[in-house]
């Protein structure tokens, strides 16, 4: 198979793109209408607004782990979105998809996310379950629907209906209860959420699941809590580990563990490319709609890769996530979350002047707590790490005050 070229050249129409590729001059619009760029499609348009919003730029100190002091070396937010975005562009490059709303897709995924990553969600639901709850894909939403505040003629980015759509549904059809800012939206705006996303949109998502256990792996045996030794009986890439040793007999340990992730990523990305070219020959699309009812997702790992990412993820479940050490800073960060929301709800005074008055503009539609609780979820979830510990220590540190 040539990854180079386009894998289903069957596929390919007179504009260079798949059958199944969406297009941005056939978008179905935004929220608010505005006039075409004159230098950029519709998505290249998105991709540019996501990169120059303020919550893609807070990315940077925001952890996938480790908290942001820990290292200079970990992985933020930031860092994950990139790689992300360039698997998603290899693979839609690789299926004649468009690689400007994968790339969209993927560096937009996780503006929605919190302080101190999935800890600080954890918080966050916790204490919001009595308000409405707490998501951070929903928080994504809100984030390019109303939280970024850019423009004169609307909140948020305006964004396509195509890379909303990859936020919505990046998992499949919504068949649940909706979260609240995805309801808002699908009654402006008809998501179509019994339905699969775009090859665009399921390209991010397997990206997001290759880049996470690769990079989390790397993450993991450079701070020390696990070495390649201690991966050795780990499906494939236990393999990989020992065929890089004999083809390498005298590598430095650190430069064997960036061949061995490159491997582990290369392979991953083969069996996707290798397993969504037979889906694709079995469905034989001839638009995004095929791909939209297919009933499945398309753009997927095999089964055996899937035997192999869940023992990787046990592995990293026991080794790493519940390691003692990352154990102590979730304790402690859990606890930073919760302090600042209880103590906003209790005095709300304690909150930047913007934000107060935000909480005496109720919507008609929320009881004033309701809305007091999801003002200072939103305040608390596009903090940054740094900024959530110094809020903290503001709060509650006796000695700064004296």
């Amino acid at each position: 198979m040539n990854v180079h070229g386009n894998i289903v050249p069957e596929f390919l129409m007179e504009d260079g793109k798949s059958s199944f590729a969406c297009r941005g001059e056939e978008s179905k619009g935004r929220l608010h209408d505005e006039p075409l760029s004159k230098t950029r499609s519709e998505f290249q348009r998105d991709r540019d607004r996501i990169i120059h919003c303020k919550a893609f730029r807070r990315l940077k100190h925001k952890t996938q782990v480790f908290v942001s002091n820990e290292g200079d070396h970990f992985r933020t937010r930031l860092t994950h979105s990139i790689e992300v975005a360039q698997v998603a562009r290899s693979l839609a490059r690789s299926l004649g998809i468009d690689e400007d709303l994968a790339e969209s897709c993927a560096l937009g995924h996780d503006l929605g996310h919190t302080p101190f990553a999935h800890v600080g969600e954890d918080a966050l639901k916790e204490v919001m379950k009595p308000y409405g709850g707490f998501d951070h894909n929903d928080q994504t939403l809100r984030v390019v629907t109303r939280l970024e505040k850019k423009y004169p003629r609307f909140d948020g980015l305006n964004l396509t209906w195509e890379t909303l759509e990859g936020f919505s549904k990046h998992n499949g059809p919504m068949t649940k209860k909706l979260e609240i800012t995805l309801g808002e939206l699908n009654s402006k705006m008809d998501m179509g959420l019994n339905t699969y996303a775009s090859l665009e949109a399921q390209a991010a998502a397997i990206a997001d699941d290759i880049a996470y256990n690769c990079h989390d792996l790397d993450d993991g045996i450079s701070a020390g809590l696990f070495t390649l030794d201690d991966l050795i009986d780990v499906p494939l890439i236990g393999g990989i580990i020992k065929t890089k040793r004999k083809e390498f007999p005298d590598c430095e340990e650190k430069r064997l563990v960036s061949e061995v992730i490159r491997e582990l990523m290369g392979y991953m990305i083969i069996d996707v490319m290798e397993h969504t070219k037979a889906n694709l020959l079995e469905l034989q699309p001839k638009s995004v709609d095929d791909i939209r009812g297919a009933g499945k997702t398309i753009l997927d790992f095999s089964a055996k890769m899937y035997e192999y990412d869940k023992a990787m993820r046990a592995f990293l479940w026991e080794n790493f996530y519940l390691h003692r050490e990352v154990s102590k800073i979730r304790i402690k960060v859990f606890r930073v979350v919760q302090d600042l929301f209880n103590t906003f709800m209790d005095n709300n005074r304690c909150l930047p002047e913007e934000w107060r008055l935000l909480i005496d503009d109720v919507p008609k539609e929320m009881s004033d707590i309701d809305w007091q609780a999801r003002v200072i979820a939103d305040y608390i979830a596009g903090m940054t790490d740094t900024k959530a510990l110094l809020e903290h220590q503001d709060l509650f540190d006796p000695y700064l005050a004296l």
